[in-house]
């Protein structure tokens, strides 16, 4: 029987890290503020702001929301993105995604100053992870993934990672990050011939197709770590991830649940961002 590897412990103990950090940082007069983004009101976007919020609140984090509707302009986004980067308050910003369908998603997200990019969706941010240059943040869910991962002391130099799915919300940025961790990586997506096969083979597998259960029983090996990323709904109309959970049980070392697994992290990582963001901003 697998190792079930929760994200609760993983998020505890990085909260237990930043309010040590918060609380020096207010020693100095800084409150570490972030700031919530969004336009139009799905429910994706309002669940995952309620998240962040609650995640920062417990972590001695400030909060600023920014809500447009879902017809406002994009002009109207931009001058909230300024206010944002000139702001001596504001640390961080968290962009919702994706936006609607009217506005250019690459000219907004790249207006916001890597410094206060969290999460990871300006191309400087994105080339930092890439090029292994300490500007910006890599995306909070693939940071999220090599915590856990570091946490259970999964060993990764040398190790044969296998990443399916190629976004750069996730895939590729998680691919870079494992290589950073001098893992041999392979990046597959749902076109790779032989991919049971190329997953198989794999020490450490993560999974972040976004689609439910396309990982599934002739995808493993024993001793496999798996790190599912994926959040999907299922027939039943609950929470599931790509990977087949209970076939993995059986047969795998360790994986991550859906949910409770690697969402449980991600919120504490954008919030270690921010306290981190906060450091630079007064050179500690």
């Amino acid at each position: 029987m697998a190792i079930i590897l929760k994200g609760a412990e993983v998020a505890e103990q990085l909260n237990s890290s930043t309010i040590q950090r918060v609380e020096k940082l207010k020693e100095k007069g800084v409150s570490p503020c972030l700031a919530i983004v969004r336009v139009g009101d799905s429910p994706e976007d309002l669940a995952y702001a309620k998240s962040a919020q609650k995640r920062c609140q417990q972590n001695g984090v400030e909060v600023m929301s920014f809500a447009l509707p879902v017809t406002a302009e994009q002009d109207e986004l931009m001058k909230i993105i300024e206010k944002i980067n000139t702001s001596r308050v504001i640390h961080g910003c968290l962009l919702l995604r994706p936006l609607p369908k009217h506005f250019d998603d690459e000219a907004i997200r790249n207006a916001l100053s890597p410094e206060k990019d969290i999460d990871g969706i300006t191309d400087v941010s994105l080339a930092g992870v890439f090029s292994g240059a300490n500007r910006g943040y890599p995306p909070c869910t693939a940071a999220a993934c090599i915590e856990i991962l570091k946490h259970y002391g999964v060993e990764l130099k040398g190790k044969r990672a296998v990443v399916v799915g190629r976004s750069l919300v996730i895939g590729k940025p998680v691919a870079m990050l494992l290589l950073g961790e001098n893992a041999t990586v392979t990046i597959c997506h749902t076109k790779t011939q032989n991919l049971p096969e190329v997953c198989r083979n794999a020490q450490v597998l993560i999974a972040a197709a976004g689609r439910a259960g396309i990982i599934g029983r002739g995808f493993f090996a024993p001793d496999q770590v798996v790190i599912d990323v994926g959040i999907n709904v299922d027939e039943n109309g609950k929470l599931c991830g790509d990977a087949d959970f209970e076939a993995a049980l059986e047969l795998v070392g360790a994986i991550t649940p859906v949910p409770g697994g690697v969402g449980t992290v991600t919120t504490s990582v954008l919030v270690e961002h921010v306290v981190s963001a906060a450091e630079k901003s007064v050179g500690m």
